[in-house]
């Protein structure tokens, strides 16, 4: 794989995940990281305008080569499901106006990848992106923790 920016986000509307890693010669490393966040209470529209705004100033500084966004899987709560599948929204549009390629991946694809077991749970996987990108701590919160998870997913794709 030639050497590029990855930009990874575990979708969410109260707090949406992102991870952005770099690949160079065979070595992974952590890049930026964190969690883009909504105010409860505030009406849908000007949550997602919220996000839409951040992750914007997120893609423009960090000119990624790709976005990996993790797929949606919801069992039990269809408003949530839903609500989610709107900020999974906001991340395919801004990359596809940024002009950069997004890849989306399922959860058990992100954990297959990054611990070798498709049914792992968080804290191992959350040890695991701590352990390839050889930070000091497992990054906070979850969701940027998953966000870096899924652009290691992404680096060892081929897109």
């Amino acid at each position: 794989m030639k050497d590029s920016l990855i930009l990874g986000i575990d979708p969410g509307y109260g707090r949406m995940g992102f991870g952005c890693i770099a690949v160079s010669k065979g070595k992974t490393e952590a890049v930026d990281f964190g969690v883009m966040t909504t105010t409860a209470g505030e009406a849908i529209e000007i949550r997602l305008l919220h996000l839409a705004t951040d992750l914007n100033e997120i893609i423009a500084h960090l000119k990624p080569d790709l976005i990996a966004v993790e797929k949606l899987f919801f069992a039990n709560n269809s408003t949530t499901a839903m609500r989610v599948a709107e900020a999974r929204g906001i991340v395919l549009l801004l990359a596809a106006q940024a002009g950069v390629p997004i890849l989306e991946i399922g959860p058990a694809q992100v954990k297959k990848a990054v611990t070798g077991d498709g049914a792992a749970k968080k804290p191992a996987m959350q040890k695991m992106v701590a352990t390839l990108l050889n930070l000091p701590r497992v990054p906070k919160p979850d969701d940027a923790a998953d966000a870096l998870a899924i652009a290691i997913t992404a680096s060892t794709m081929r897109w």
